[in-house]
Parts: structure tokens; sequence; C-alpha cells
């Protein structure tokens, strides 16, 4: 019989980034949460559709991540999509800093909750074109076609 694992790490993820970007570098930074977030991120309720990073005198800012409140942990309206800020190195910062002066993006893609401090995995990234969307889904759809076709086969 299997054993009952109740503190397995919840995945957070922002799926539609990567079907809207091209993600390039990828950082791993801290966030500051209060103590009612980081109960509500670790059980899960958290969504990083439509949130992005922005840099606010050389620091870096989560903007539009929402926490939902559950039972036993309060989250006031104003601050479940408040901006948090995010804890990285220097050097990490400028090399954002610059790749947001080429033009790209910092996302958020996922956030960590194992281990005993919430961290945030951001990338950089650019836009996809329309058709480059497309040309995902053709790929997708061409794997799970030649999949079912193999997984027929055996």
């Amino acid at each position: 019989m299997k054993k009952h694992r109740p503190n397995q790490p919840k995945q957070i993820t922002n799926r539609r980034a990567k079907f809207d970007y091209e993600l390039s570098d990828n950082f791993v930074v801290g966030i500051a949460l209060t103590g009612a977030e980081t109960k509500a991120l670790r059980m899960g309720h958290g969504q990083l559709r439509g949130s992005y990073v922005t840099v606010k005198d050389n620091e870096l800012w989560l903007i539009n991540c929402t926490i939902s409140p559950s039972a036993g942990v309060p989250i006031s309206e104003s601050d479940q999509t408040r901006s948090r800020k995010l804890l990285a190195k220097k050097r990490e910062i400028n090399q954002l800093i610059q790749s947001k002066q080429q033009g790209l993006t910092i996302v958020p893609t996922e956030i960590l909750t194992q281990g005993r401090y919430i961290k945030l995995r951001i990338s950089a990234g650019r836009g996809k074109k329309q058709y480059d969307k497309r040309q995902t889904i053709k790929a997708r759809e061409q794997n799970r076609n030649i999949q079912a076709t193999l997984k027929h086969q055996a």
C-alpha cells in the first residue's frame, strides 16, 4: 500500500508563460511574504496568471500575483494582489535590467514551495507572435498523434 505524504509541495506554475513567451534566462529569487501568504502558498492557493515582474529603484517587484485566502488563513481583499518585493542578488538584478532594456519581459514561471523558504522562478522572455503560437499548437498536436499511434502499435 502506498504511503500518504501530507507535506507534498504544491505546484504553482504559470502554464500560459511558455505558450505566450520564448523564455531564455532562468533565475530563482526569494519573495517577501507575510505569514498568512506563506501558509496559503504552501497549501497551493496561489495564481501566477497575468502576473509580471517590474524594476523600480533597482529592486524587483512582482505585480498582479494572486494569493487566495482559505479556511483559517485570512488575507484581506487588497492584500491578495498587492505588489511583492523579490529578493535577488545585485548581479542577477543587473542582468534582468539589461534584458529588460533589450525589449524582453520578465515573467514569473513557477512558485517553489518545497524547502524552508518560498522561492519564485522567473525568466526573461520575448513575446511570441500569433503565427509562432499556431506553430506551437501544431507541433503539440503532431507529438500527441505520434504518441497515440505508438501506443496503439505497442
